[in-house]
């Protein structure tokens, strides 16, 4: 039997306002621990809750990203449960009447766009961090004690929650990073995984191939990178598999996903709502945002990136733009191209050779790139190499790195071609021996007799030639 996994996932952001989502403390990253707290955030018995109004405005405005039906009226409600990051016994969090509901965001593939249903965007308070000391993996488990730190207890969190429309591992990974990227244009969050500004969790089941049902679902927590969701995701599809193809059942609880190992650790029963004992907070009056401000924001509303990709890639192809727009490159590409440089290769440079070399692409000087683009093969790797790290040094020029035209000559490479042959006889019988991907090792010995000074496309011209021969 064929199996179709069935993924759902729930995106959790943190909003880098300056100040939490109910009280005036400091919201960010990187303070001491419980140096951002007051009253209100540690859940002290007369503290009352005001409203972040920027939070809501935010949330809204990725309600209207989203496609999603912005609410004439939304409710905070509690949300009950004991645990040690919740000073309260409560989390405030928006249950039956939230900001944003009904949207879809569009995932661009070669089969064409598949639409990803939103089922809601909603505000509501993060918990605090819980650090366990002691373990391996300095999680819950085999953990000596934990610790808690309320500095991230009351910072303002949009859950987004997806239909279980996604049917692999993979369009998972390509949603959230299409996800992530549109979250940073839009200025209201960071979104960095490993801040823990965005957190994932993936409900999964899995049904014969075909079937429209609806089969028991788990969860996985705790992945801190897209890759390890895509493996999160991966991992429990085939232990459900397994399950059911050995005549057993799937049981709803929430594992934690182990990305060193693979492992999936079961830890609880998952929680329904009626577990939650929800009721509407007694201390905050509804959200009921002006018609005229929704539409303001709507206005305001960027080319979003899904948009972006169709439109570049009717100009490169759809895994280099959607490389682009998702690591925020596509900016620097169209200027770097609109002052004469080839699309392809500005593409390839900009997405291997400036982000491996840690620049910043809005610190780039469009038109020094495209000269460097243009110059590329001619300079020596070395040279090449040393403009790119400098790109986004102030005045940078690539002048003196143009004049170091890297040695194309023949009749000065083809005696150290010779003999770098000469000198690598096994080498070479294994290469006439059907082992071409030693080509490599022959340009590399050259470059090296050069100092990085040949040019590397004649070296490898040369030494293709005197091997066939």
């Amino acid at each position: 039997m064929t199996w179709e996994p069935v993924i759902g996932l729930e995106i959790h952001v943190q909003l880098k306002t300056r100040t939490k989502m109910f009280c005036r403390c400091a919201a960010g990253f990187g303070a001491g621990e419980n140096t951002q707290t007051c009253p209100v955030c540690l859940g002290f018995p007369g503290a009352l809750p005001v409203a972040n109004r920027t939070a809501v405005e935010w949330t809204i405005r990725l309600g209207l990203a989203l496609g999603c039906e912005i609410a004439e009226r939304a409710v905070f409600s509690r949300k009950n449960y004991f645990y040690p990051d919740l000073p309260k016994g409560y989390q405030i969090s928006q249950y039956d009447l939230p900001s944003c509901i009904d949207g879809k965001m569009i995932l661009p593939t070669s089969e064409g766009d598949r639409v990803i249903g939103i089922v809601r965007a909603h505000l509501e308070e993060d918990a605090a961090k819980t650090v366990h000391v002691g373990g391996r993996t300095g999680r819950i488990g085999g953990a000596d004690y934990s610790l808690v730190d309320y500095n991230r207890g009351g910072t303002p969190l949009v859950e987004i929650v997806t239909a279980p429309d996604v049917r692999s591992a993979e369009e998972a990974k390509r949603f959230l990073q299409l996800l992530r990227q549109t979250i940073v244009e839009l200025g209201i969050s960071d979104a960095e995984m490993e801040k823990g500004t965005l957190r994932v969790d993936a409900n999964v089941s899995v049904r014969p191939q075909s079937s429209d049902e609806l089969r028991t679902r788990t969860e996985l927590k705790n992945m801190n990178s897209f890759n390890f969701v895509a493996r999160g995701i991966e991992a429990e599809v085939e232990r459900q598999v397994a399950v059911w193809e050995s005549g057993g059942e799937v049981k709803q609880e929430t594992f934690d996903f182990d990305a060193a190992t693979g492992a999936l650790t079961p830890r609880r029963a998952k929680e329904e709502a009626d577990d939650y004992r929800y009721f509407p907070e007694p201390d905050l009056v509804p959200v009921e945002p002006p018609a005229e401000l929704v539409e303001r924001l709507r206005t305001e509303l960027p080319e979003l990136p899904a948009a972006r990709i169709r439109r570049i890639e009717r100009k490169l192809d759809l895994e280099r733009a959607t490389v682009l727009v998702t690591g925020g490159l596509d900016a620097l590409w169209e200027q770097t191209v609109a002052v004469g440089a080839e699309r392809v290769a500005a593409a390839n440079v900009i997405a291997n050779n400036v982000v491996g070399a840690g620049v910043a692409p809005a610190a780039v000087p469009a038109r020094e790139l495209a000269r460097l683009v243009e110059a590329r093969e001619r300079l020596p790797r070395a040279a090449f190499d040393e403009a790119i790290a400098k790109l986004a040094d102030p005045g940078f020029s690539a002048d003196p790195y143009l004049a170091q035209e890297a040695v194309s000559d023949t009749d000065e490479l083809e005696p150290i071609v010779a003999r770098v042959l000469e000198a690598n006889p096994g080498h070479v019988e294994a290469y006439r021996g059907g082992k071409e991907g030693l080509l490599g090792f022959f340009v590399g010995q050259v470059m090296k007799e050069t100092q990085g000074k040949a040019n590397a496309r004649v070296v490898s011209e040369l030494v293709r030639a005197k091997l066939s021969a």
